[in-house]
């Protein structure tokens, strides 16, 4: 039987407790947090902290992994993968790995005046209120190029996004001649799917013939239109990179405009698409959806054709492989974006967000009036 959303909120409750259980008290100060606030805009007040993330090397907020025993360590692994399906967790663990051979392409020799820049002890968990409890509760996990996002209300998982992968290298070669490629499937499909449109359907699809260096809405508490700059993209007070308040996507002014997210989406739906790109457009999405096990994932909702015909696709840059690139998929309550520009086009960004309920918010927002309704008038 597929999972379900409780029995899923279920797993992660029991593997919350277990790790938090091992830590002792100065662990667990920094491994635990303020439970989630219902009726609390995203960003604001007691739920601030817990709705500010990152993807970039910075202080994700929570215990490292530096901070922890083994037994610890395997734990927090464990709840990480409570929420993750199966291929999930695989590229996840991957994409930690994946500082070690970041720091072998970089020489060895970066360095940001700590005692190891690349560093796969540098990711960060946090659980927010009491695990399995009555009130909501969630957990973060996030370092380099992850960021997992997870709220449980009611005894069921309520939000699973921003959901944030990346890779660096997004290319890595094995031996044999074969290639390790994280999220390389999301990078292809997609290719495939805007190279296979007709000339006026692409016209459409590619909005810009460069794309910006950076996911266009970054690493945004709400998805809005506004520019990133790239202090934002690093907690304050830690390393933050040269021209910290430029864009963090590069553009400005007529390109930025080109690619602004907009609430109608831009680009070509998949109500123009024959049947064989309509099934590349599916297995395109899953390769962000899928990363939550089938009980939370909302990939099922596209088994519904209106639902499928109202997702864009929209691109940025070259279509021709090795060349630098962006594209989104957008539709209600969803926004996927991808880039992979920099270090020769060797470095990819994959996000997937629900720009109605990253967070929970909304979910928090009915807990919040079913369950802490105002007094009527009469004093009752």
């Amino acid at each position: 039987m597929a999972d379900t959303a409780r029995d899923v909120a279920d797993r992660m409750a029991g593997a919350a407790r277990a790790w938090l259980d091992s830590l002792d008290a100065a662990q667990r100060e920094a491994a635990a947090g303020p439970p989630p606030r219902a009726g609390a805009a995203a960003g604001t007040g007691a739920d601030a902290e817990r709705t500010r993330w990152f993807y970039t090397p910075t202080d994700h907020g929570g215990l490292t992994f530096h901070q922890q025993r083994p037994a610890q360590h395997r734990l927090a692994m464990g709840l990480v993968a409570s929420g993750l399906s199966e291929a999930g967790y695989v590229t996840v663990a991957t994409v930690l790995g994946l500082e070690n051979v970041l720091d072998r392409v970089e020489g060895f020799s970066v360095n940001w005046g700590r005692e190891r820049t690349r560093d796969p002890g540098m990711y960060y968990l946090r659980v927010f209120g009491e695990p399995g409890g009555p009130r909501p509760w969630g957990w973060r996990f996030g370092g380099h190029h992850v960021s997992l996002n997870n709220l449980v209300v009611d005894g069921r998982v309520a939000a699973t996004t921003p959901c944030f992968l990346g890779a660096d290298p997004a290319a890595s070669p094995l031996l044999g001649g074969s290639t390790l490629r994280p999220l390389g499937t999301a990078e292809d499909m997609a290719r495939a799917l805007v190279r296979s449109l007709r000339p006026g359907a692409a016209a459409r699809a590619v909005l810009l013939p460069r794309p910006p260096n950076d996911v266009v809405a970054g690493n945004s508490t709400r998805v809005a239109d506004r520019v990133i700059r790239r202090s934002e993209l690093w907690r304050a007070g830690t390393h933050t990179p040269d021209r910290a308040e430029q864009p963090s996507t590069g553009l400005e002014d007529a390109d930025r405009r080109a690619l602004a997210l907009t609430p109608t989406p831009k680009g070509v739906s998949g109500a123009e698409l024959d049947a064989g790109q309509r099934e590349l457009l599916r297995s395109l999405l899953a390769t962000y959806l899928d990363r939550v096990p089938d009980g939370v994932s909302p990939m099922g909702r596209y088994d519904d054709p209106a639902a499928l015909d109202a997702v864009h696709l929209a691109w940025a840059g070259s279509t021709a492989p090795g060349e630098p690139h962006y594209y989104r998929l957008q539709g209600p309550r969803l926004l996927i974006e991808w880039t992979n520009v920099h270090r020769g086009v060797n470095h990819a960004h994959a996000v997937w967000r629900d720009p109605e309920t990253d967070f929970g918010g909304d979910v928090l927002a009915a807990h919040h009036a079913a369950h802490h309704a105002a007094p009527h008038a009469n004093g009752m």
